[in-house]
């Protein structure tokens, strides 16, 4: 005989068949049957963000860890909150599983002033989705988040939504027997005359380099044995770590560097793995690459996106490089004065940032000395984010320094937080702005609710410090609308229950860095960049529009 539940506990099973640990969500009218079943079975950790928005980030960096995150959510207004967090997570490919809850059935799409009713709900759930559901039907709701799940964890991965209806939620079924994973469709073998030429040119290439991106985050060994071969590798930020820094033939995120342009448009082949190039780290795509220039993405739509290529191969970015290992065969291509370039490109890049950053540079080094090396650092759009985080600040494995791909600012506590849970045997430091944390600053007490082993990292300069570069490189020194009221976060930090630092210079820094990360549980450390001095820093690169 069949088990009799309601649909909320069917959901709460489905996620227990997936291997889900944890959900973070707002409870709320709407969501409750699935917030009870996940209070009443006691299998999954449920954490209380304080927003919406808050939930799905958080859920997004515990996606890029674990290899799904779950967000809950409240309706209308509540599931609106979210839009923000669902846009970053599809730019991220974060396979996140978004539940949100809807008006009853029979008051759906009437503007009948139903309370949380929104006007088209999956019209904008499926705008800032990957894909969106509207579950009807309660004997189908097991079949349809079974399917979103499987449509998250897909190829190009990125967070699903399903809406379901607070009477569909509370309506009794027979618990299907099948509730665990349903196969993530396997992408296709590239074809074997496109590997071919690919072995080919880099056989004959002299002066090869490599670019990889987020695809590449599972071909740690491949990237390796290609860098280890001869051939130079460049990243975007979101592949940092895939090959260590510290290896000679990494030049990390310097592709805005002067040497660094120099060395990728004087190579005689280009090869982009798994890699978006972003706007703001091809300045806009006006980064010059050589014409014979190979793309290889599982994504079939990528061919062509912002370059025009010589050759694409469509597949896998692990098994196209092993495929492309095989072919050649272990023949070094190491060249003595290439790598010579290789390494004063990278030395210059460097040497030039560290300049620009003057005494942010050593707090960036001190930060570096004081987190374990398998710590993990999240990281804000902020200046010193988008400075020293982005490219100065060492990596040497993937998924250790977690940004915003969209580029919005705010997200970066709530990321923190979705690390520490995935990670609770490693140490977080959080680094975000002033600006930047006022979009989410209710977050620190789910740090603080949650314990989480983290460091909240504030650069406090009293403003939007990146808009001042703006204004100041393109609109003649003009600062407008940029100056913020900011409290003391070191106070804020202490009335929530944290153990916090202020530090006003870079020795007061170093003292706090080391103290906060040895502290077990959360803290805060606000750095006062006025008394330190300026962040000399303009803005993303970009063409000039202004």
């Amino acid at each position: 005989m069949s088990e009799k539940v309601n649909v909320g506990e069917a959901i709460a099973r489905v996620l227990e068949a997936h291997q889900v640990d944890s959900v973070y969500g707002v409870i709320s009218i709407h969501n409750l049957p699935i917030a009870d079943a996940i209070g009443r079975r006691n299998q999954t950790r449920f954490v209380c963000a304080r927003g919406e928005a808050g939930s799905v980030t958080m859920a997004d960096a515990h996606a890029r860890f674990k290899g799904l995150g779950v967000a809950i959510t409240s309706t209308g207004a509540g599931a609106g909150n979210a839009i923000g967090s669902l846009i970053e997570a599809c730019n991220a490919a974060s396979p996140v599983l978004h539940l949100t809850g809807q008006v009853e059935r029979e008051y759906l799409d009437r503007d009948a002033s139903f309370i949380h009713e929104a006007k088209d709900q999956l019209t904008f759930l499926r705008a800032a989705s990957k894909a969106a559901f509207r579950i009807t039907s309660p004997d189908n709701a097991v079949g349809i988040v079974r399917e979103a799940i499987r449509i998250a964890t897909t190829v190009p991965m990125g967070p699903v939504s399903i809406e379901i209806p607070i009477d569909v939620q509370a309506s009794e079924i027979d618990l299907p027997a099948q509730l665990g994973p349903v196969k993530a469709m396997d992408l296709p073998a590239a074809d074997a005359a496109d590997v071919a030429l690919l072995i080919e040119a880099v056989k004959k290439a002299k002066r090869p380099v490599f670019w990889i991106g987020g695809g590449c985050l599972g071909a740690v060994d491949e990237v390796k044995a290609l860098a280890d071969l001869g051939i130079p590798v460049l990243s975007s930020t979101h592949a940092r770590g895939v090959l260590p820094d510290h290896h000679p033939r990494s030049l990390g995120a310097f592709h805005n560097s002067t040497k660094v342009e120099e060395l990728l448009k004087n190579a005689d082949l280009a090869v982009v793995v798994g890699s978006r190039l972003r706007s703001n780290e091809t300045k806009t795509y006006s980064v010059v690459f050589p014409e014979n220039l190979i793309q290889i993405d599982a994504y079939p739509v990528a061919q062509q996106r912002n370059y025009r290529v010589s050759q694409f191969i469509c597949g896998d970015a692990k098994q196209v490089l092993q495929q492309l290992l095989q072919g050649l065969q272990a023949a070094s291509k190491v060249d003595a004065s290439y790598d010579a370039e290789i390494k004063v490109a990278k030395q210059a890049a460097i040497d030039a940032l560290s300049t620009q950053l003057g005494p942010y540079a050593e707090i960036c080094q001190a930060l570096r000395e004081a987190l374990p090396e398998n710590g993990i650092f999240v990281r804000d759009i902020t200046m010193s984010g988008s400075t020293w985080g982005s490219r100065l600040f060492p990596v040497q494995k993937p998924l250790q320094n977690i940004h915003s791909l969209a580029g919005a600012i705010g997200l970066g506590l709530a990321h923190g937080i979705g690390s520490a849970v995935a990670n609770p045997d490693k140490k977080v430091v959080a680094l975000v702005g002033d600006g930047g944390l006022m979009l989410g600053i209710g977050e620190i007490a789910t740090m603080v609710q949650e314990q989480t082993n983290m460091v909240l990292l504030v650069m406090n300069d009293g403003g939007y410090g990146v808009m001042r570069g703006i204004q100041n490189n393109y609109f003649g020194g003009r600062q407008y609308f940029n100056e913020l009221h900011t409290p003391s976060y070191k106070d804020l930090g202490t009335s929530m229950g944290c153990a916090s630092w202020l530090a006003t210079s870079v020795d007061e820094f170093k003292n706090a860095i080391q103290a906060a990360i040895a502290h077990q549980g959360p803290s805060v450390v606000e750095v006062d960049m006025n008394a330190i001095g300026p962040l000399n820093f303009a803005g993303p690169p970009q063409k000039k529009l202004y």
